[in-house]
Order: C-alpha cells, then structure tokens, then sequence
C-alpha cells in the first residue's frame, strides 16, 4: 500500500524546507509568489492534501481571522456603517487568497471582550472595524496590546496611538474636497460632524477644510460648524439646525456621506435646492452617493486597497514580522451636488 504524501516529500522534491512548504501552501506572504507557485504545483501532482485540523493542533493556530464590527446607530437593522461592506468583501477575498477563513462578529462591550477570539483559538488575530468614541474606546486597544493581541484595524492614523492602524489621509482629503468648494465660487461653507479628538476621522476631515479655509484668506466661522454622527438623521438634524441660525451658507461638506444626504434631505424640505441654493459634499463614496438626486460629490477611500493592507499586514504581525501603520490615499469623486462638473460624472463606488 503506497504512504500517503507528506509536506516532507514535496519538501525534498522541491528542494526547500518543510516549513517554507507550509507557508506556501497556506499563501503566506513570506514566500515568494515563484517559489509558492511551484510547490503548489507539486503538491497537486503528488495529490498532497492538508490535514488542517492536524496542522492546526501543531502550530497552535487556528488559520482563521475574526473581523469585529462596531455596532452603528443605522436606519435599518444591519447596525453596520455601509461603508464597511465593500471593505468586508474585499477582506474575505484577501482572506481566501492568503488561505485564511473569517469570522465575522460585533466588537462586545466587556473588558473582555477580546479573550473570545484570539485567546481562545478561535482567530490567530483581529481585524477591527469602527470605534465610536475614541476616548472611549481606546483603553480597550491598550488592552489588546497588553495582551499580545494580534490585531490591526481601520481608522485614524495617530502619531500616538495603541497597536497598527491602516488608514486614509483624511487632513488631506479634507482640504481638497473644501478647495474644490472654493473653486466653485462658495465662501460659506458648513462643516457638518464632530470636531474633536473624541472622533479623530472627523477632525482630521475638520482640520484639512480649516487649512484650505485659512489658505483661501477666508476666517473659519465657528458657527458654520454642527457636531453631527455618522447617520441620516443626524445630518439632517445639524442641517436643521443650521438652516435655523439664519445664517448665510452657500456650500455644506458633511464628515461622512450619510451627514450629507442627511443635510441634503434638510435643504429639499426647506423648498432650497442643491446645488443651485447649496452645495453639498460627502466623504467615503458609499454606493447611495450616486443615487440621490443629485448625485453627491464625494470622497473616495480605497476599500478594496484597504481590505487588502489589513489582512496582510495582520499575517505578517501573525507571523512576527515587523510591521507599521499605513496612511492611504483618497481621491474627490465629482458629482452634481456641488455644481457643474469639472470631470464626467462618476459611475457607482468600485
């Protein structure tokens, strides 16, 4: 009776080591894309198949990410930030790619919370996604790393912060999205979300519209700023608000796209159109932003690149590799609701 291939055997015909045939077989990123190739290929020839329970047990890994949600206020019962879903699918490609399964769970409350995953071998390592209050919430990221937690997530990227962060240049972002407002002829524009360091995202996007503000010789008017969170109705309540100040506003650039069809719901209702009465941009291009009327003008974060970063940089952390935070680019989605178009009008987010 013939023996049953072992990772030994590809080893010796492939003229590597053992371990580097696991990683290879596993789509780990330490190996070459050629050299992974090829013992793949020899693999299939000899009908060499992984006992993963086995493989597991020895290496005391589970091949499996867990991906923690932050449960957001929504208008359905999904209790998840759109914006996240793209980048979820992108997440679960990268987690197929690399050989990984995932799990997909909400972040809990306890001080604990963490020891349900990587503690207890459900998950190698965590990908966290939304945090809420960052004052709040970031103890319990301190927590993690006390631990040894493997863990990575998306957000801010802070020159303090606990453990890695992937991230967009939202400073950046900010102030380009409020220079393209200024090139349209708008002087009074309304920044609609939270500025503080209680929400850093937002502050960043603040921060940039300030910058571009201040550059265009124009003064900041505290009053043209109403804290707002990341939903309809509290885009359409700061809008409100505003709208009741009496206050001149030509132009209005939401943190997020839900605070921006919030405002823009608030604008219709008060008889004004956008963007002939008022401008109105967003930030993250959620797939909504080109359905309302008119099409919202936007901020484009990468989630497929995202998706991505996050899942390899967490292997590599995995797999004790050094790794570091990472600041990705954004680029302006134009769109109808900020005037005319300097570009075509863009089709659904990617």
């Amino acid at each position: 009776m013939k023996s049953k291939t072992t990772s030994f055997d590809i080893a010796y015909r492939a003229g590597v080591s053992q371990s580097t045939v696991s990683r290879a077989l596993r789509n780990s990123p330490l190996v070459n894309e050629e050299t992974r190739k090829r013992i793949q290929a020899i693999a299939k020839e000899m009908h060499y198949t992984v006992d993963k329970n086995a493989s597991n047990l020895r290496s005391q890994h589970s091949d499996t990410l867990a991906v923690l949600l932050f449960e957001d206020p929504t208008s359905d019962d999904s209790q998840i930030n759109p914006f996240f879903l793209s980048m979820i699918g992108s997440i679960t490609r990268a987690c197929s790619q690399y050989g990984y399964d995932l799990l997909i769970s909400f972040q809990q409350a306890s001080n604990d919370w963490h020891a349900d995953f990587e503690d207890s071998r459900k998950a190698d390592g965590i990908i966290l996604l939304g945090y809420g209050d960052y004052l709040d919430y970031a103890h319990r990221l301190n927590k993690l790393v006390e631990q040894g937690t493997h863990f990575v997530r998306w957000g801010p990227v802070l020159p303090v912060q606990p453990g890695i962060t992937i991230g967009c240049d939202n400073y950046l972002a900010g102030r380009e999205m409020t220079e393209h407002l200024l090139l349209q002829g708008h002087r009074r524009i309304a920044f609609l979300g939270h500025a503080s360091e209680r929400y850093p995202e937002f502050f960043e996007r603040y921060r940039g519209y300030v910058a571009a503000l201040t550059q265009a010789g124009i003064v900041p008017d505290p009053a043209l700023q109403i804290d707002a969170i990341t939903t309809e109705q509290a885009g359409h309540e700061a809008m409100q608000t505003l709208l009741a100040q009496g206050g001149d506003v030509d132009a209005v650039f939401g943190a997020s796209d839900l605070i921006a069809i919030g405002a823009m719901r608030a604008i219709q209702e008060r008889g004004q159109k956008v963007p002939e009465d008022i401008a109105v941009a967003g930030f993250d291009n959620i797939p909504m932003a080109n359905f309302v009327s008119p099409g919202l003008t936007t901020v484009l974060q990468d989630t497929k690149q995202a998706g991505e970063l996050l899942v390899k940089t967490l292997i590599h952390q995995i797999n004790n590799e050094p790794v570091t935070s990472s600041m990705l680019p954004a680029k302006l989605v134009i769109r109808r609701s900020c005037g005319a178009l300097s570009q075509p009008e863009a089709g659904p987010a990617p």
